[in-house]
């Protein structure tokens, strides 16, 4: 039998965990067909590689993507596809591109969410999450997509960006727009409870959304009500609901915020272990950093963007409004919100895109260096920015502690997930998270093994989203692999210099096919949309 493609001379890291190997790795297909052990062995292929050593793995799946706009102005998603990057979980924080039936809502919810998910001059020609992944398979992907159906995006069809509670039957209509969101391919439920609309539902309205995973086996993927003050109220939450639904949870880009919570880590590990042991299914995600990134928007209080768009610039333009806004971030004064403007402090606040050439001086600049050029105070200088740019900025938070990221990333039940926010001078882990994991901190620091890497970028983070056809290297197993020089492999963005590409990271397959050969995009778009 001849065989497409055979990846020998390897040392196979098959994603479970287990010892590397040498080996080859035969590919037929989109499916792995065939691992041997041998060096000398009898298989015949259309084309073989000698690997020379280089190891082979499972191609890495990244948990929380932000790429939902991204892949239709570049398909090939080369800043994640050149870290080998082969699957991609759309969907995130409450925040999907569909359903969307609202009127008007696409325009509105693009604008709404710009900083975070990009904008594109494409017409949204979809309605359902069906149609939605129909569009994004008719454009063209590298890598494959799966996504899910966004908590604030079925609350903004029934109720739009306003901050009250749904009536039983609007409840039920988002119940519904979720049921529908999975029977059309989503594979499971977000929500981002620092986020509007997200953050105006109550306990009793995201269980009730999320009870609807319940007969799909699905999970319920959380950026918590808080990572920072009230970080042990946001988990006893979230525990709760996956306890009395009985639902699998996930929670995004687990972290410890803040100087208050710093060194704690230990304590959010035993509160976990509590759960699992209450039998609940809970897995978590992480970026290897110690700064976050997101909408610049996300530090203005709840309120502000209880009337949508219109009425966020409108307030920013509001002296009244601004005083208002100012007291409320400096003295705390609404319980329980994750106001990460006074968690992180403004010099720690950096600006990350805006839009304009206007403005684009701004990118690398905290929000103090901003105040200080235009001779004015910080929420000022926030507020004349968002309007300038219509919202469309995106920020950087130095908030997090190098011991808790390492004491995380140790913590056997967390995978890996870029978070990463496209445009501008973005977070580095767009362009770095994996290969920085392999470098920094198995090959230079020896947090982990490089095997217990693999296993958090492949087989957990597959199993966590239920891709049963993804994560290892087995026969049968969808041909999504990447090859990389273990001794060579590292990141080399920074935040200096953030959208520079990796080293090392030499091939990566997606569905038997190059996305990437030789170091080099080959330009094809192989990927698919992934629904199960």
């Amino acid at each position: 039998m001849t065989i497409d493609l055979l990846l020998e001379r390897a040392k196979i890291v098959d994603g479970t965990g287990a010892p590397w190997f040498r080996g080859a790795v035969g590919v037929t297909d989109d499916e792995i067909s065939h691992i041997v052990r041998e060096v000398d062995h009898d298989l015949d292929a259309d084309e073989i590689i000698n690997l020379e050593g280089a190891v082979v793995a499972p191609g890495f799946i990244d948990t929380h993507s932000h790429s939902d706009i991204e892949l239709f102005e570049d398909p090939t998603l080369a800043p994640k596809l050149r870290q080998g990057i082969t699957t991609e979980i759309l969907g995130q924080d409450g925040f999907s591109m569909a359903p969307m039936h609202r009127d008007g809502g696409a325009e509105e919810w693009q604008k709404q969410l710009g900083a975070l998910a990009g904008r594109s001059d494409r017409e949204w020609t979809w309605g359902s999450t069906g149609d939605y992944l129909d569009a994004v398979e008719e454009n063209g992907v590298a890598p494959n997509v799966a996504m899910l159906v966004g908590h604030g995006t079925v609350r903004y069809n029934v109720l739009g960006m306003s901050d009250r509670a749904p009536t039983e039957g609007e409840l039920n209509e988002m119940a519904d727009l979720v049921t529908a969101a999975l029977d059309n391919g989503a594979i499971g439920l977000s929500t981002g409870l620092i986020y509007t609309p997200c953050t105006y539902a109550s306990t009793h309205e995201v269980q009730t959304l999320a009870s609807q995973l319940a007969p799909y086996g699905r999970p319920f993927v959380a950026h918590i009500r808080s990572e920072g003050r009230w970080i042990w109220e946001a988990l006893d939450e979230f525990i709760d609901i996956g306890a009395e639904e009985d639902v699998p949870l996930h929670l995004s880009h687990f972290k410890m915020g803040g100087p208050v919570q710093h060194g704690k880590t230990e304590r959010a590990f035993g509160i976990i272990e509590a759960a699992r042991e209450r039998g609940v299914d809970f897995t978590a995600e992480q970026y290897p950093y110690t700064a976050g990134s997101t909408m610049l928007s996300a530090v203005l209080p709840p309120w502000v963007h209880a009337e949508g768009p219109e009425g966020i610039l409108e307030y920013l333009q509001d002296e009244d409004a601004c005083d208002r806004i100012r007291k409320d971030i400096e003295e705390w004064r609404i319980d329980g919100w994750e106001n990460i403007g006074a968690l992180s402090g403004w010099n720690n606040v950096v600006i990350a895109n805006v839009p304009s050439e206007e403005n684009n001086q701004y990118e690398g600049m905290s929000v103090i260096e901003i105040a200080a050029d235009r001779g004015t105070d910080a929420i000022t200088a926030i507020a004349e920015l968002l309007v300038e740019e219509n919202l469309g900025v995106s920020m950087t938070l130095h908030m997090l502690d190098e011991d808790d990221v390492q004491d995380i990333l140790r913590y056997e039940r967390v995978c890996i997930g870029s978070d990463g926010l496209f445009g501008g001078k973005p977070h580095p882990r767009v362009y770095g998270t994996y290969p920085r994991i392999l470098g920094k901190y198995v090959r230079e620091e020896n947090v982990m093994t490089l095997e217990e890497a693999i296993r958090k970028m492949t087989s957990l983070p597959a199993r966590a989203m239920g891709l049963d056809e993804k994560g290892i290297i087995k026969r049968g197993m969808d041909a999504d692999l990447v090859v990389f020089q273990p001794e060579v492999v590292e990141s080399r963005a920074t935040f200096e210099n953030p959208s520079r590409h990796p080293k090392g990271i030499d091939h990566v397959l997606v569905n038997g096919e190059f996305a990437v050969r030789d170091k080099e995009t080959t330009d094809d778009l192989p990927g698919k949309a992934v629904t199960k």
